[in-house]
């Protein structure tokens, strides 16, 4: 990967939307080798996807809930992670080194909802031991953007 690369990278993070000639122009290249490079990118896994930004308040989930779970017997840590990964609500799930335990970020529309997830679809797991939840009052950055290297 090399600075055109990198510099591809970082207006496709910031507007993944952006036509190629858009950005040859601001790269000063052909459209064609913008598009070139970037199906290379997508083909080597380096842009793994497009995805667009929704606003959670205009869809009645604006409820976060970070949530730890910790299993009865971590032999059950891959299947647990996979059908949390299943759950629609579920937007990210992490295993954690030290606490030995899974980290999940749950959206949902209200508490009724986060205690419904929570008794019918996550507790009831059978790996599941126990569960800590953490609602954020407040999100000041919430972003998927990767930092690269400089150019």
């Amino acid at each position: 990967m090399d600075n055109t690369d990198l510099q591809i990278l970082q207006i496709l993070q910031k507007k993944a939307r952006i036509p190629n000639v858009e950005v040859s122009r601001k790269i000063g290249m052909a459209p064609s080798a913008v598009l070139e490079r970037i199906k290379k990118l997508e083909a080597r896994g380096i842009i793994q996807g497009y995805e667009v930004r929704l606003n959670p308040d205009m869809f009645n989930c604006s409820l976060i809930a970070f949530i730890q779970i910790k299993l009865n017997n971590t032999n059950k840590l891959i299947e647990t992670g996979k059908i949390l990964s299943q759950i629609e609500q579920i937007q990210e799930v992490h295993y954690l080194a030290g606490k030995d335990c899974l980290m999940i970020k749950l959206r949902a529309s209200d508490n009724i909802q986060l205690e419904n997830i929570l008794r019918t679809q996550i507790a009831s797991l059978d790996a599941v031991k126990t569960t800590k939840t953490f609602i954020a009052l407040s999100t000041y950055k919430e972003s998927a953007k990767i930092m690269l290297p400089k150019t």
